[in-house]
């Protein structure tokens, strides 16, 4: 239902006139309204359910509102106060949560205290809610995710795990799973086997054992193999990005995902957050989760208060970095006969670097005989980065064509040139984007916190971007998990929690994404250097540990049962849920004792 403007009443106006003024404004049928008091302009609901749902619309006008609350306190007997669908709690307690809202004959209304006009004036009310506010049982928050990519719908699924509601808010019209290749490694494979996602993931996939860098003459300049199953316990695989999305997607409820809402702003209180989206529409929270990618709306809104406040720090005023230009698309079934090796059982990876040019290109081969490829062009300069500016953080089929016709005659190990892989790739599945990076400083603020590319955007050479994102999920979700309760100080201190256990590990990655950028794709002369210094010169001991550098870090849910670890390689300890084990223990009849910290992860 949506809010109501000041009503315009007369002094001669009966009550049924009243009535029939007060539901024609509100949208609502004469036979649902049980009750009108007229002096304090207010209506009761038949049949309205026991939860902080906007039960009652009112007058806008602040002073009508400073002497309803007069009223309310100081003139009306208490057994008028209390006589209402809340009962266990004395008035003054109630009316004191919600910062002193009327209660007459009401439910709870969370739309009320948002336009009380009795917060101060650093705690800005908020306006015509477009759903009733959300249900809480005191112990779980109302979650507001932002974005439907991968971080956001993973954690969608760990929240649900967990017990705790959610909802998910998505600016396309429609889901619209583009890109090419997509790798993952150990760091999310034991979360993703909790959630029954990696068997299902592993039959879309190839592992890799090996990798080729060519120049673009092909010439070889390395085969780099890898045996990381016998030490990480997990093969590092690739897969057609849109059939993992669209399986992560399988796992969500669809009414869960509200699209066509982007979100233009925020509004953020002790009492709860709001988002307003472009359509008009306004929705309520505990905490918002900001998943939205690397051009966040919510992002971009909270920062807009922080600078506002002279509390943002100048570094996360500047642009993303736009290093490269990047084309990337998926053959359909292919013949062996002439891309030997297609049918491969093992995912055969090329990387060719361009000799005097500023392009490099890739070719991965998936299931059912296709191929992945990319195409990158390196931006040396400020100059050629504005040239080719076009701000577009999500996949598009647009603007291909140019870079198509530079690129139709580079040959492949694999048989052929690119452009007989573009030739051979439905055209939905071509697009275009900037590779970008920025590792943002402020995660947090309030009840929101920014997750994935929103906070730390990688390039995507290392294949760190989805990884770190997921990794996001998990370890929110178990701070969320651990929330001791819903006040702005304990949700407080799970997002420092959650920013102190990843943003060390996020420099680290994306310090790997960077060196492996300019291995592989890098055309300046310190690139170069660097590829002769690291493929020729140093040992394959040294390479071979590099290659599961970082993996030791493998978070898993602590609210369902944990998978066992896999490997030889040392893992990092995770700490254990002391909630988890008290509800266990509660449901066993055992005694709680608070376990070590495990080295199950």
């Amino acid at each position: 239902m949506k809010g109501v403007t000041p009503l315009i009443t007369k002094k001669n106006a009966t009550l049924a006139s009243r009535r029939r003024t007060l539901a024609a404004r509100c949208s609502i049928d004469l036979r649902t309204i049980k009750n009108y008091h007229p002096y304090m302009r207010v209506f009761v609901l038949k049949d309205q359910p026991r939860l902080t749902g906007a039960s009652f619309y009112h007058h806008n006008s602040r002073s009508w509102r400073k002497f309803l609350v007069k009223v309310v306190f100081n003139w009306l007997p208490e057994s008028f106060k209390l006589k209402g669908s809340i009962k266990g709690l004395d008035f003054r307690t109630q009316a004191s949560f919600l910062t002193k809202c009327l209660l007459v004959e009401l439910h709870l209304s969370f739309h009320e205290k948002f336009h009380s006009g009795i917060w101060t004036n650093d705690e800005p009310s908020f306006k015509h809610p477009s759903q009733p506010p959300p249900i809480s049982d005191g112990r779980n928050p109302h979650v507001m995710i932002v974005g439907a990519g991968l971080a956001g719908l993973l954690l969608a699924i760990l929240l649900d795990k967990a017990g705790i509601p959610y909802e998910i808010y998505e600016r396309a019209k429609q889901v619209k799973p583009l890109g090419a290749v997509m790798t993952l490694n150990a760091g999310v494979f034991p979360a993703l086997e909790q959630l029954g996602l990696y068997e299902e993931l592993v039959k879309l996939s190839l592992p890799v054992t090996w990798t080729s860098v060519y120049h673009g003459d092909m010439t070889e300049i390395i085969t780099l193999k890898t045996k990381l199953a016998d030490v990480i316990g997990y093969d590092h695989i690739v897969f057609p990005r849109p059939e993992f999305y669209n399986l992560v997607l399988s796992r969500v409820p669809r009414e869960k995902i509200h699209f066509s809402k982007k979100v233009m702003s925020m509004e953020q209180n002790k009492e709860g957050v709001m988002i307003r989206c472009s359509d008009g529409t306004t929705y309520h929270g505990d905490i918002l989760v900001g998943a939205d990618g690397a051009y966040s709306g919510v992002r971009q809104a909270l920062y807009k208060r922080l600078e506002k406040a002279g509390t943002l720090p100048p570094s996360d005023l500047d642009e993303l970095n736009k290093g490269y230009v990047c084309m990337v698309g998926t053959t359909r079934p292919l013949d062996p006969a002439k891309y030997p090796g297609v049918d491969r059982k093992d995912a055969s990876i090329y990387q060719i670097v361009g000799r005097n040019s500023n392009y490099s290109w890739s070719v991965f081969t998936i299931p059912g005989n296709r191929i992945c490829w990319s195409v990158k062009l390196q931006l040396l300069t400020v100059e050629e980065a504005t040239q080719h500016k076009f701000r577009n953080s999500e996949w598009g089929s647009d603007t291909s064509d140019p870079m198509i016709k530079e690129v139709r005659d580079f040959l492949i190990p694999i048989g052929g040139t690119m452009g007989d892989l573009i030739d051979s790739s439905p055209r939905e599945t071509i697009s275009r984007v900037f590779l970008e990076d920025k590792l943002f400083d402020t995660w947090h603020q309030g009840r929101t916190v920014l997750i994935g590319d929103a906070a730390h955007k990688l390039l995507p050479s290392a294949g760190l971007g989805a990884v770190t994102a997921m990794q996001d999920a998990v370890v929110l979700a178990n701070c969320i998990y651990e929330m001791k309760g819903l006040t702005l100080e304990d949700i407080d201190e799970a997002f420092v929690e959650f920013k102190n256990e990843r943003y060390p590990k996020l420099q680290a990655q994306y310090s790997a994404s960077q060196t492996t950028a300019k291995l592989l794709y890098g055309q300046g002369w310190f690139d170069k250097v660097l590829r002769v210094v690291v493929f020729n010169l140093l040992p394959e001991s040294f390479k071979l540990k590099g290659a599961y550098k970082g993996m030791e870090f493998r978070p898993q849910a602590s609210f369902i049962p944990q998978v066992p670890l896999r490997g030889s390689a040392p893992v990092l300890p995770q700490k254990p849920s002391l909630r988890y084990q008290a509800e266990q223990a509660k449901l066993t009849g055992e005694e709680h004792t608070p376990a070590p910290t495990s080295t199950i992860v």
